[in-house]
C-alpha cells in the first residue's frame, strides 16, 4: 500500500491537512522543476543512457565527486584543498548552485620534507602509462585520462624546486613525486682586497 492511499485512510479528506492529494502533487511538481533545472548545468559526457531489457530507458548520471582536505603549514596556518569535478556555488539568494566540470581534481597532499617537496595524488581507475606529468621550478601540474576519466590539478610548490630532478612512482591508484629543492648558495661575490 503506497503511503498516499495509506494517509488518505487514516485521514480522510477535510482533515487539517487539506487535499492530500493536492500536497502531494505540488510536491511531485516541486521535484520535476528543481531536477529539470539541475539537468540543464550537467556536462554531457556526465550522463549515460543504458536500455533495459523490458526496452525502458534508464539515465545514470555522474560520477559527482566533491570533498577538501585540510593539513597544516609550517607557519600553523590551515590549508585547505578542495578535490573531485563539482564545487558548490553560493548565490545571494537561494539555495547553492553547483559547478560541474569537465574534468576531477584528484586528491593531493604536498609536504615540505625540509630538502624536497613530497607530492602525493589519489587517481583512481588509471594506469601508469596514462598519467602525465609537468615540473617547474614553482609548480607540478598531473593530467590522467583513462575510459572518459579525466585528471587535472596544477599545484603550487611552496619552495622552489629543481624539475629535472624529480622522481615518481605509480602504485594502486596512488602518485608519489618527490621533488628535489634547490639549494640557495649565499648571494653577492667575494672582492678581494689589494
Amino acid at each position: 500500500m503506497a503511503f498516499d492511499d495509506w494517509f488518505k485512510k487514516r485521514f480522510p479528506e477535510g482533515w487539517w491537512f487539506g487535499d492530500i492529494d493536492k500536497i502531494f502533487r505540488e510536491l511531485d511538481k516541486e521535484f520535476e522543476r528543481e531536477f529539470k533545472e539541475m539537468q540543464q548545468g550537467v556536462p554531457k559526457d556526465m550522463v549515460r543512457e543504458q536500455r533495459l531489457p523490458d526496452g525502458t530507458i534508464r539515465k545514470e548520471w555522474g560520477p559527482f565527486i566533491y570533498g577538501y582536505s585540510m593539513t597544516f603549514g609550517p607557519d600553523g596556518k590551515p590549508i585547505i584543498r578542495e578535490f573531485g569535478n563539482v564545487r558548490p556555488r553560493l548565490q545571494r539568494q537561494g539555495p547553492p548552485k553547483l559547478e560541474f566540470k569537465g574534468v576531477r581534481e584528484p586528491l593531493v597532499d604536498v609536504m615540505d620534507e625540509g630538502d624536497s617537496i613530497h607530492v602525493i595524488a589519489e587517481l583512481p581507475g588509471v594506469e601508469k602509462q596514462d598519467i602525465k606529468l609537468t615540473a617547474t621550478e614553482s609548480s607540478l601540474t598531473i593530467s590522467a585520462e583513462r575510459d572518459g576519466s579525466r585528471f587535472h590539478k596544477e599545484i603550487e610548490l611552496p619552495a622552489e624546486v629543481e624539475p629535472t630532478e624529480a622522481k615518481s612512482t605509480f602504485r594502486n591508484g596512488i602518485l608519489d613525486v618527490k621533488l628535489k629543492k634547490v639549494e640557495r648558495k649565499p648571494k653577492g661575490h667575494e672582492i678581494r682586497v689589494e
